[in-house]
């Protein structure tokens, strides 16, 4: 990849993924020598997830670089070839929690054979799975799709499902509603890039997301509304469960998160992943890692 061409960056507008659109924006990526395009999807337009489950972002959208839950990483790149898995890491120090609507569950061993609701095909079911099994034998963990996290939200409310994982902002928001927080897990991401994309265009990658890493960082006050956009948008989208809800003492509740830089892969780590998805069939059985994983320097 030359250092003249442009670089098509998906983005997805959930709070993790804040220091991508500060460093498009503020021009990181281009004092680095790259022209970045950012790929996005509108809200309105969104009623499952923001990325295309059946389509190929390397392809049809062509896309040279896209972030997405760890474990759907390693499930997108062996069986729809979508790319290699280039880095991974937690993004930002935000934790998904699990939150019920049932009085008789205190703790996660209370959710055993409970529905969990999730977004699958996004990688949050495969965190919340082997985060359920930390308090549950496996054949115990029962997990439902139940859409976006404000679909999610209203089948809590309509007693649809009695549990659900959220990131926040809506994590804060299920509290407003009055729903229980049962525990938390850590949130892991993967970046996936295009057979074409070069070791030395992932290095200024992640130099010009540090710099917007540190700029948040050092004052997150600066960015809290770039941080709530999300829950704004949601807001329009989802008008019925912001109804009996403070939402200017809400925004005021949520903090920006500290948050990192994306470290390169790691395929020893990343192939104990891929083990853990093959004893559950989560995964082909035949899947390698060294399919799955960008080759280094």
């Amino acid at each position: 990849m030359t250092e003249n061409q442009t670089i098509r960056l998906f983005h997805l507008p959930f709070s993790f993924m804040l220091p991508q659109r500060v460093a498009a924006e503020r021009g990181y990526f281009t004092d680095e020598g790259l022209d970045v395009e950012l790929v996005e999807r509108d809200r309105a337009d969104v009623d499952w997830k923001y990325i295309p489950a059946e389509e190929r972002l390397t392809d049809e959208y062509d896309v040279d670089l896209y972030p997405i839950c760890k474990w759907e990483s390693l499930k997108r790149t062996w069986e729809m070839r979508d790319g290699r898995i280039v880095a991974k890491g937690t993004f930002a120090d935000q934790p998904y929690a699990v939150f019920t609507n049932r009085d008789d569950v205190e703790d996660g061993g209370d959710l055993a054979n409970v529905p969990v609701g999730v977004n699958k095909r996004t990688g949050q079911e495969y965190t919340a799975i082997r985060a359920l099994e930390r308090h549950m034998d496996p054949d115990e963990v029962v997990i439902e799709h139940h859409g976006m996290p404000t679909d999610r939200l209203r089948a809590l409310r309509d007693g649809v499902v009695d549990a659900v994982s959220l990131l926040e902002p809506h994590s804060t928001l299920a509290e407003r509603l009055g729903f229980t927080r049962v525990f938390e897990f850590e949130n892991h991401m993967g970046m996936v890039g295009a057979e074409e994309l070069d070791r030395d265009s992932l290095v200024r990658f992640r130099r010009a997301y540090a710099r917007a890493v540190r700029d948040i960082n050092e004052n997150p006050d600066e960015f809290r509304e770039a941080y709530l956009s999300m829950l704004e948008a949601d807001e329009d989208v989802a008008p019925d469960l912001f109804e009996d809800v403070d939402v200017a003492d809400l925004r005021a509740e949520i903090e920006v998160p500290e948050y990192e830089t994306p470290e390169l892969a790691d395929r020893e780590e990343l192939d104990t992943h891929l083990e853990w998805m093959k004893t559950r069939d989560l995964i082909d059985g035949e899947a390698d890692i060294g399919r799955i994983v960008a080759r280094g320097p």
